[in-house]
């Protein structure tokens, strides 16, 4: 019984100073021009989005082109603007996921940062989607 009880209070205790990640957020105004999803005539633009509440305690570090780009928390998103090339993107994890993408001026690419469980912490896969189910999430 006290082992039970141990235990409890340990998940407890655990649970309340892990808290939910926390990222930097854009204004509301930043935000809603962001949703518009208006490319850059010389630029491409990245979002990279989580839509799950999986690994809501954990926020994930982005990299572009071994750069910190960001980072994620559940139901955000990172956008960029980043010159015409080909674009490695690392999302940091117990396993680094990562994604590499050719992008063009003028165009808008979507991809969705997939958090998976972990054995110590979580892991996440990057998917290249279609701009239809990069709008909507």
């Amino acid at each position: 019984m006290i082992r039970k009880v141990f235990v409890a209070a340990v998940l407890i205790g655990t649970l309340a100073v892990s808290g939910c990640a926390h990222v930097k957020m854009a204004s509301k105004d930043s935000d809603a021009q962001a949703k518009l999803f208006t490319p850059t005539a010389d630029k491409a633009t990245l979002y990279i989005y989580r839509d799950e509440i999986m690994g809501a305690a954990i926020k994930m570090h982005l990299l572009i082109d071994g750069v910190a780009a960001g980072d994620t928390g559940p139901k955000t998103y990172v956008e960029q603007v980043l010159p015409p090339g080909t674009h490695e993107i690392t999302s940091k994890s117990e396993t680094d996921a990562t994604l590499t993408l050719t992008m063009k001026a003028g165009q808008t690419y979507y991809v969705w940062q997939e958090v998976k469980m972990g054995l110590l912490y979580a892991r996440s896969a990057l998917h290249a989607v279609s701009e239809a189910t990069g709008v909507r999430a």
